[in-house]
C-alpha cells in the first residue's frame, strides 16, 4: 500500500499542474479515457511529466525525431500529426521517413508527387496501399498532407519485400556489405539481445513463431531498423522524422542505434504512444527504452492472440509443429 501510495502521490501532483493537456482532447478510441495517465507525456530519464508544448520545444532541437507507435491506434496518428504541425511551427523542416513505405514504393512515390505535390489523398494509391496489410491509409494521411502542405520531402524508408525475403533467408549478409561495414551489423548479438529479440518475436505471433525461423526473422528486424536509419540519414531536409511502429523507435537497439552509428553527435529524440492498460495506474509501470511516452486510451481492448487464436492453430497444425 505504501509503495502505491508512492507511486501515486507524484502522479496525482503532476496531473493537477499540467491539466491543459487532456482539455479538448476527442479520443478516437474508446477505451480507458478516464484512465489516469491518459493523454499524459513522460520524460523517462527525468522522471516526470511534460506539457505537450514543451516535448514540442524540446524536439524542435533534435535533428532526428522518431514517432513510435500502434499501428490501429487513430489517436497516435493524430498526436504524430500534431508534433509534426508543432515542429513545423517552431521553424524546422524535417524530412518525413514512414516505415510503411519500402525503398521499392520510391520511384511511384516520386511520381505520384511530381504531378500532385500538395496533396496526400491519392499517395496511398499510388503504392497500392490497400493491399499492403497495414491499416487505411486515411489514418496516415493528414501526416503526409502536413509535410506537403509545408514542401516537405516524403522518405520511403524500409526494407523492400525481395530484400526482406532474402534476409530472412540468408541473414544479414543478404544485404548491401557497405552498409553491414557502415553499421556495424557483421558483429553477432549478444546472447541477452538476441534472447530479448527472440521472446518479442514469440509474443508478437503469440507463441507460434518457428523457433528455427527466429533467427531470419531477427536478421530482417536489424535490417529494416538499419535501413530506416540509412534512409533517414541521407534525407534531404533539416534532419528527420520517422513514423513507425514503437518497436522501432527503442533506443537500446532500434533506428536510434543506427542513427547514431551514421550520424555520431546528432541528437535522436524518442516518443513512444502507449495504450494505457487498466491495472497500471503509474508511469513506471510502462518501461520502454525511449525518451519520451505519451499515454492514450487503448483502440481495441480485446487481445489479439485471443482473436486470431483459431487461424494461429491451424496455421501450426499446416506446418506440423507446435511453434512454441
Amino acid at each position: 500500500m505504501r509503495r502505491t501510495t508512492a507511486l501515486l502521490v507524484p502522479l496525482l501532483v503532476a496531473l493537477a499542474a499540467c491539466a491543459s493537456l487532456r482539455q479538448g482532447l476527442a479520443w478516437q478510441s474508446a477505451h480507458g479515457r478516464d484512465h489516469p495517465l491518459t493523454g499524459w507525456v513522460w520524460d523517462v530519464a527525468g522522471r516526470r511529466f511534460l506539457g505537450a508544448e514543451t516535448l514540442v520545444g524540446r524536439l524542435a532541437r533534435d535533428r532526428f525525431v522518431l514517432l513510435g507507435e500502434k499501428h490501429d491506434n487513430p489517436d497516435h496518428h493524430r498526436l504524430q500529426a500534431w508534433v509534426l504541425d508543432g515542429l513545423i511551427a517552431a521553424g524546422r523542416r524535417p524530412a518525413i521517413g514512414f516505415e510503411m513505405f519500402t525503398v521499392d514504393d520510391g520511384p511511384r512515390i516520386a511520381r505520384y508527387l511530381a504531378a500532385s505535390p500538395r496533396s496526400a489523398v491519392g499517395l496511398g494509391d499510388a503504392v497500392d496501399w490497400s493491399r499492403s496489410g497495414w491499416p487505411a491509409w486515411t489514418l496516415y494521411q493528414p501526416i503526409a498532407d502536413r509535410a506537403l502542405a509545408a514542401g516537405l520531402a516524403i522518405v520511403a524508408t524500409n526494407l523492400g519485400p525481395t530484400s526482406t525475403r532474402a534476409v530472412a533467408r540468408q541473414g544479414i549478409r543478404a544485404l548491401d556489405p557497405a552498409l553491414v561495414e557502415r553499421l556495424g551489423l557483421g558483429r553477432p548479438l549478444d546472447a541477452a539481445t538476441r534472447g530479448e529479440m527472440a521472446a518479442e518475436i514469440r509474443e508478437g505471433h503469440c507463441g507460434y513463431a518457428r523457433e528455427e525461423m527466429l533467427d531470419g526473422m531477427i536478421a530482417v528486424q536489424r535490417a529494416r531498423d538499419a535501413q530506416m536509419a540509412e534512409r533517414l540519414a541521407t534525407a534531404a531536409g533539416d534532419g528527420a522524422v520517422l513514423i513507425a511502429g514503437s518497436g522501432h523507435v527503442r533506443k537500446d537497439r532500434g533506428v536510434p542505434t543506427f542513427l547514431t552509428a551514421l550520424r555520431p553527435g546528432a541528437r535522436v529524440a524518442s516518443v513512444a504512444f502507449v495504450e494505457v492498460r487498466p491495472d497500471a495506474p503509474a508511469p513506471e509501470a510502462y518501461a520502454m527504452p525511449v525518451d519520451y511516452l505519451w499515454f492514450t486510451p487503448r483502440f481495441d481492448p480485446v487481445d489479439p492472440c485471443e482473436r486470431f487464436r483459431k487461424p494461429l492453430e491451424r496455421l501450426r497444425e499446416r506446418q506440423g509443429g507446435t511453434g512454441r
